[in-house]
């Protein structure tokens, strides 16, 4: 794990919104100036969605160059295409239907109305991570720029629920749930292993929902009981809060200023 993640704790989940879709369209920009592209990968819920509306309404969104950018998902609730809970429907109507991006460059994880049963579209998602990866990368998936993940209130990330098998995988980089305690039970997700192989990983947290969550995960808990303390990147991770879910976080944790 590289340092102690870093903290920015935001006034509400608007302000966190905004400032987050900020610092995004930078680290794209920056990374496509460097290397020609960047890749993302995007979560859903609450936050993320908020994210993705920010970004879209944001007049610096025009600096990004849409055609070069690789997006990927965290997790994907296992339901039919164009189904209005699953992540990628979500992301669609949020932002990516009016952005000009590069069909080729999108990969959405698989429905549960294509050829394959959740097991196997996480293999085939873990096919298509792995044909993406390249030399310099470190392992079965491309060194994404940035990984996103909410934080839920029993401290998930993508669908990695406390306890459950998927999040003690250690070699696979996609697995299928069964019985996921929040519905559709039935899920794709990105694991650890995957996780961390980002260069940076950012964890959304808005809400007084969260505020126990974060502060477990903050406070040295295990990634079995708290899957969100095993999310991290390789060079940076990022927690953005807003002031109702950073509330019972540890005087220690707690950035002196509110941003």
């Amino acid at each position: 794990m590289t340092g102690a993640p870093q903290l920015v704790v935001h006034r509400d989940k608007e302000l966190m919104a905004r400032a987050a879709a900020a610092r995004l369209i930078t680290k794209i920009v920056d990374a496509q100036s460097a290397r020609g592209y960047a890749s993302v990968v995007l979560t859903g819920g609450r936050n993320g969605n908020g994210l993705l509306a920010a970004l879209s309404s944001a007049p610096a969104r025009d600096a990004i160059d849409w055609s070069r950018l690789d997006l990927w998902w965290g997790d994907e609730r296992f339901l039919p295409d164009g189904d209005p809970e699953r992540n990628y429907t979500q992301a669609r109507e949020a932002l990516l239907d009016s952005v000009p991006l590069n069909p080729a460059r999108v990969h959405p994880m698989p429905a549960s109305d294509g050829p394959y049963e959740a097991d196997a579209a996480a293999e085939v998602y873990a096919a298509e991570l792995a044909a993406a990866a390249g030399p310099e990368d470190h392992g079965p998936v491309p060194t994404f720029d940035v990984l996103m993940l909410g934080v839920g209130p029993d401290t998930h990330v993508a669908s990695l629920f406390p306890e459950l098998p998927a999040v003690r995988e250690t070699e696979r980089t996609v697995v299928g749930v069964h019985g996921a305690p929040k519905p559709p039970p039935t899920r794709v997700t990105l694991t650890l292993p995957a996780i961390r192989s980002a260069r940076e990983v950012w964890l959304l947290a808005a809400g007084e929902d969260k505020a126990k969550a974060a502060a477990i995960a903050l406070s040295g808990a295990g990634e079995i009981q708290a899957p969100a303390a095993g999310a991290y990147g390789r060079s940076r991770t990022l927690w953005l809060l807003d002031t109702a879910a950073a509330s019972q976080l540890p005087p220690e944790l707690y950035p002196p200023s509110v941003a």
